[in-house]
């Protein structure tokens, strides 16, 4: 029996630790959105190349979480209910390094938006379409933490109103292409980056799944509307 309690109290050592890391990781991302964003606004090439910088502790600390929630699998043997908490966190952490590698592509991009004329007001617009991600993202964290189903729905619900932010910014930089052809490579490099955007949003939406999972055992709705219409075909 002592053996036992020694186990399950390594185990939840353990996982404790790593799950601070996980922590840890979801701040440095919620920093590398908030900064490629600000960058990108304020054409700030240096912060840009911060952000780029800062992708290579990322993908590190997912790399770490990856080894050692293998080493706990191997040396702790968990229980079915045990297995599902530690797989969740290396898909966490693989969710993360997505939006890590977006917030990245971002910021590679800052150079060549910096040197073109603005395109109306569409930066400040990408911002807010960020913005937006990153309080999803805390928000995931936070429900995976106090293991709130609740909030982890309300985030899953809000990703619809990304996609909706991402296609009013489409529509306009289609407006602008067409408007004037100087515009077109400018406008080319926006969308790029308000689809990385979204993409980010999908990835924290595969966060918050993930806690539903965990929490009550049963996957959310996979038939959940998407709300980016521009991939549809008329």
């Amino acid at each position: 029996m002592m053996d036992e309690q020694h186990i399950a109290s390594a185990f939840d050592r353990d996982l404790e630790a790593i799950q601070a890391r996980i922590m840890k990781m979801g701040g440095m991302v919620e920093v590398a959105i908030r900064d490629s964003a600000r960058a990108l606004e304020t054409r700030d090439e240096e912060l840009a190349q911060e952000v780029r910088a800062k992708d290579k502790s990322i993908d590190a600390l997912e790399e770490l979480i990856n080894e050692e929630t293998a080493r706990l699998i191997a040396l702790r043997s968990p229980a079915a209910s045990d297995l599902r908490l530690v797989l969740s966190v290396m898909k966490i952490a693989g969710n993360l390094e997505r939006i890590g590698d977006y917030s990245k592509n971002i910021a590679k991009r800052t150079g060549v938006i910096a040197d073109s004329p603005a395109v109306s007001d569409s930066a400040a617009a990408l911002r807010r379409m960020a913005r937006e991600v990153e309080r999803m993202l805390k928000d995931a964290l936070d429900s995976y933490i106090r293991r709130d189903a609740e909030l982890a729905s309300d985030v899953i619900a809000r990703d619809l109103e990304v996609d909706q932010m991402y296609n009013a910014l489409f529509r306009e930089i289609l407006t602008f292409m067409m408007e004037d052809p100087r515009n077109i490579t400018p406008c080319m490099h926006l969308h790029f980056i308000a689809k990385n955007i979204e993409r980010m949003g999908d990835h924290v939406t595969s966060i918050a799944e993930q806690v539903v999972y965990l929490v009550t055992g049963e996957k959310p709705d996979e038939a959940r509307p998407k709300g980016d219409t521009t991939s549809v075909a008329s």
